[in-house]
């Protein structure tokens, strides 16, 4: 998708190496911590000329927004679909790759816009979180998928998991040999009701797996009045004693 889109023309992809902002003959980006410790950690400056790099400068005539920086770190806010929604929509984004035991705290507070995690995790650096959130933002660019409503229908785009999927053979039997058969009523052709049944899986299956995005998703009345029901059931069938008989 992202080949897609740089063929396409409808975003510009640049790599860049922060290596060629060092000053010093050794090329060196990182420093031992102040204070000691163990680690080393990603020097403010050189960090600060490689942004400065990707930014618009006036005065070399250069024009544009400014971009917009995230430092991909595990002290970060939590990257979700509402964040690659907000970010999709900017014209400039530079993402900042952590690495090491971290990056001076000065670098943050004078050049960061905000901070993104992609959970309670540590990774050696911040690159594979920095694709994770390129690819997330990319396909939401139009022209980027072939139908968009690929996008539209995922898990979280509008606040629900996404509903289960069937595909061909409408009849298969498991590796057990037990027959499984597509709900019947997506056979059916009738588009109003297969896209009722999809809302109502989704529904129950965010209340499930995802309970905490319920209070964001965007519901109707009946749809609220509807979780409350499958709530008070499934915490029913919780506290309902062990047959054992």
């Amino acid at each position: 998708m992202l080949k897609r889109g740089v063929e396409r023309g409808i975003l510009q992809v640049a790599l860049v190496q922060l290596r060629d902002f060092a000053e010093d003959r050794h090329h060196r980006v990182d420093d031992a911590p102040y204070g000691g410790g163990p680690g080393m950690v990603l020097k403010p400056d050189v960090l600060a000329r490689a942004v400065q790099s990707l930014q618009p400068d006036p005065a070399t005539g250069a024009v544009g927004e400014r971009g917009h920086v995230v430092y991909l770190s595990p002290q970060g806010k939590r990257f979700d679909q509402q964040d690659v929604k907000r970010l999709a929509g900017l014209p400039h984004l530079i993402l900042v790759c952590g690495h090491y035991e971290g990056v001076d705290e000065r670098f943050i507070a004078a050049q960061v816009d905000e901070e993104l995690s992609l959970g309670d995790f540590v990774m050696t650096g911040g690159e594979i979180a920095a694709m994770a959130v390129l690819d997330a933002v990319c396909r939401l660019l139009p022209g980027v998928l072939g139908d968009a409503e690929s996008f539209a229908n995922d898990s979280f785009y509008h606040g629900l998991l996404d509903h289960p999927q069937f595909t061909r053979p409408a009849r298969w039997e498991g590796p057990d040999g037990r027959p499984m058969a597509v709900p019947p009523l997506l056979l059916s052709g009738d588009h109003a009701q297969v896209a009722a049944w999809r809302r109502r899986c989704a529904l129950l299956r965010t209340l499930i797996r995802r309970p905490d995005w319920l209070q964001r998703a965007d519901l109707t009345r009946s749809e609220r009045k509807l979780i409350e029901m499958l709530a008070r059931d499934l915490e029913t069938l919780e506290n309902a004693p062990l047959d054992i008989t």
